[in-house]
């Protein structure tokens, strides 16, 4: 498991740290695997911690009415929190699920606190990944708004060409506010009745 690897390619994608701001992020954090279908945090809990993936997916998703309706999915180099609870201490809104066997560095809120009082490129680092997260969750609304199926379909594929092979398809239907025979009709379109 190359860490380092890891914080490399989220570096390239956010912001540079100093060797000696890595170090101190990695030996704040845990490395953890976690198993297909392992939650680890449920709607009305406080969650402080947040998950760099190295290996596997997750997601974060909502109960309503007895539905599972999934929010946002992360891969490998990205973050999965519950945000609500990580940034405002409050009870999370969210299940945070892993969807696949997963190894993760996990850090603390306070990880996040000391290291950017201390390092002004991890504070600049989050203040991007804050705001990454923040602009694609703008992205979404926009598109479920605005955008027919179809079309809410083909962004998340050419976002993430092997979605359909990773994440079931039941999660990808709700994520993008259609039943699951709306997607198989969208995905096998000379398949209608």
């Amino acid at each position: 498991m190359n860490i380092e690897k890891t914080l490399n390619n989220i570096e390239a994608a956010y912001s540079p740290l100093t060797y000696k701001c890595q170090q101190e992020f990695i030996s704040s954090s845990k490395l953890i695997t976690y198993s297909k279908g392992e939650t680890v945090v449920r709607e009305g809990q406080y969650s402080k911690k947040a998950y760099l993936i190295i290996e596997g997916c997750a997601r974060a998703y909502y109960l309503k009415g007895g539905k599972d309706i999934s929010d946002w999915f992360t891969f490998e180099n990205q973050f999965m929190a519950s945000i609500v609870s990580f940034f405002s201490n409050q009870p999370s809104p969210h299940y945070v699920e892993f969807i696949e066997n997963s190894t993760v560095l996990e850090f603390s809120k306070d990880t996040v606190d000391i290291l950017s009082s201390n390092f002004h490129d991890f504070e600049r680092f989050i203040s991007k990944v804050v705001t990454e997260t923040m602009l694609g969750l703008c992205e979404r609304l926009h598109t479920i708004q605005f955008s027919k199926a179809e079309e809410r379909y083909q962004n998340l594929t050419s976002i993430y060409p092997d979605i359909t092979q990773r994440i079931p398809l039941t999660h990808i239907a709700s994520y993008l506010g259609i039943t699951l025979e709306t997607l198989s009709r969208i995905r096998n379109p000379k398949v209608r009745i």
